[in-house]
């Protein structure tokens, strides 16, 4: 992994040593800054404090709220003792950065028979924490892009409305985008015909369960970063966990024989994939055009429309 020493700014730097002292209990200073590789959106650092190493998230000022938005979906995930996930121990803004403080665990990648079995039954334990409604208390992101999350019981509605329709009206920036923008906006009116026999719980979900977003820790428990979580179908986290591979096939053994999937499956997988398809289309570009083209006649097609 690649790493550089990093010179933070003084501001910065005040803010971080309270919020490590402060999680210390004492005021030891920043022995080491180090930047790694990280995601696409956010500057990652390793910070070194006597015996401690902390993660830390770096983005300008304006993403304050979505690290707020991150700290409040990690605490959410982290009701869920059959996980880990990575302990928020600060967040804000300092002059012009906005800073995300996480205790920093070891990872590894989630490959080994016997630890796909057991993240497969740790995520069917997540999935078993249910909420009233489909949706969840605050807006929150997927990647960038702003996810609304306004509460509703109807899941079709949910997923119609908070989901497909603003990545739909995100598309209106581009005129190509024409034809998929009408094909879509009928499914999304013609959305609950897929749900005629299926009525999921709300459960609670990461929301951007991808391979980059999984690993196991030193104790070979499954680990979750990264959410955008929100209560709905649990569908929805399995099928992106396949949209570009990377779990084993024990993960879904182990999750099928601790909570099996009801039929239909296949079909809906479609259905929530094309959400994050028609968001990496609205943030990465026309690559992604013809896929969300074939997946919208697919589910078309299936409703009879």
């Amino acid at each position: 992994m690649k790493s550089v020493h990093h010179r933070l700014d003084p501001a910065l730097h005040a803010a971080l040593h309270a919020a490590i002292g402060s999680d210390m209990g004492s005021l030891t200073g920043i022995d080491a800054a180090t930047e790694i590789a990280g995601g696409s959106i956010s500057r990652a650092l390793v910070v070194e404090s006597g015996e401690r190493r902390y993660f830390v998230k770096l983005n300008d000022a304006q993403g304050a709220e979505m690290f707020a938005a991150e700290a409040d979906g990690l605490n959410a995930l982290a009701r869920c003792n059959a996980l880990r996930v990575p302990r928020v121990v600060a967040h804000g803004s300092s002059g012009r950065q906005a800073y995300l403080v996480l205790e920093y665990l070891p990872l590894h990648a989630l490959c080994e028979r016997a630890q796909g079995a057991a993240a497969g039954y740790a995520l069917a334990a997540l999935h078993r924490i249910q909420g009233p409604q489909h949706g969840w208390h605050r807006d929150n992101f997927i990647g960038s892009t702003p996810q609304s999350n306004t509460e509703h019981r109807a899941w079709p509605f949910f997923f119609a409305r908070r989901r497909l329709l603003p990545q739909l009206e995100l598309a209106k920036r581009h005129p190509e985008h024409g034809q998929l923008i009408s094909s879509g906006q009928r499914l999304a009116e013609k959305l609950a015909a897929l749900f005629v026999d299926h009525q999921p719980q709300p459960s609670l979900l990461h929301g951007d369960l991808w391979h980059g977003n999984a690993a196991t820790d030193d104790a070979g428990m499954l680990t979750l970063y990264d959410p955008a979580v929100y209560f709905g179908d649990r569908e929805a986290d399995l099928a992106m966990s396949e949209l570009f591979g990377g779990f084993p096939d024990s993960f879904y053994a182990g999750y099928r024989e601790s909570w099996p999937l009801a039929d239909g499956f296949e079909q809906r997988k479609t259905l929530y994939n094309l959400y994050h398809v028609l968001n990496h289309l609205n943030l990465f570009g026309s690559a992604y055009l013809h896929q969300a083209e074939r997946m919208i006649a697919r589910l078309l097609a299936e409703i009879g429309s």
